[in-house]
């Protein structure tokens, strides 16, 4: 069996696949990047040399992308560090847990498994009935419910870094609970934490369908861009697009970064 998976042709079919699924995955940003360069009002790839940043200059006169960039961002930051908390607080609770970790474990996941449009909607007609009107906050408790799982999955995983000898020798030195935590726990899994914020933060800035149906006098980024391009794609958008793409890989690198640090330095 293992002779069978080292055989070139099968390694080559799997780098190949891997490649096909990695240029799906890629390629389409890194188009709208690329378009994003060009001076022309058209999208089209620039030539290198008419490559220029005209439209990345005009989006500081995009009052309207620029106004929901920023609700966006304030959404965002809310729910990263609410969805962290609560992570955070959800996989200690589930370590304590016994018999009920899968289910548990169920209960946390389950909004991941709602769709966009009908999380939205039902928090739509709820928050109606109790007279709340939507603002920055209701899209903030959407993108909660659909940032949390994620933030938990990430947060758990971390923990497999705290090991149970690490709280019983801190224990036997008198150690309480909360000391377990700030002085071992806490360190250990902070690369979790940082990657379960920017996971967080990444999934309410680019969130569309909750906050179709939830968000006030305000549009957030992902809204306002859907109704530019509707009504003619200006190549500010491209920009913009660009700007995020390229500051969500700065932000992921960032993260595996640490993580890298961190586990050199536990192996120290």
């Amino acid at each position: 069996m293992v002779a069978s998976f080292e055989s070139r042709p099968l390694k080559a079919a799997i780098w190949l696949m891997t490649a096909i699924g990695l240029a799906i995955i890629y390629l389409p940003p890194l188009y709208l990047v690329a378009v994003s360069f060009n001076p022309a009002l058209q999208p089209a790839l620039p030539a290198l040399s008419d490559v220029s940043l005209t439209w990345y200059f005009a989006l500081a006169k995009e009052r309207t992308l620029i106004s929901a960039l920023q609700e966006s961002l304030l959404v965002a930051t809310i729910t990263a560090l609410v969805a962290t908390g609560l992570a955070l607080l959800s996989a200690l609770a589930y370590m304590d847990l016994g018999k009920w970790r899968s289910r548990w474990f169920m209960f946390v996941l389950l909004p991941m498994f709602v769709p966009g449009i009908i999380q939205g909607l039902s928090l739509s007609v709820i928050f109606g009935r109790i007279g709340l009107k939507p603002f920055w906050g209701t899209v903030a408790a959407s993108h909660l419910l659909w940032a949390l799982p994620f933030a938990f999955t990430v947060i758990l995983t971390s923990m497999a870094a705290v090991r149970r000898s690490y709280l019983l020798a801190a224990s036997d030195l008198g150690a309480s609970w909360w000391r377990q935590l700030v002085d071992v726990t806490l360190p250990l899994i902070k690369p979790g934490l940082v990657a379960a914020f920017i996971f967080s933060f990444l999934l309410s800035l680019n969130e569309f369908g909750r906050a179709f149906y939830l968000v006030g006098r305000q549009n957030t980024l992902p809204l306002a861009m859907f109704g530019k391009m509707n009504s003619g794609a200006s190549p500010t958008i491209y920009a913009l697009s660009g700007s995020i793409f390229l500051a969500s890989i700065l932000a992921v690198s960032f993260v595996l970064l640490a993580a890298r640090a961190n586990n050199r330095k536990l192996r120290r």
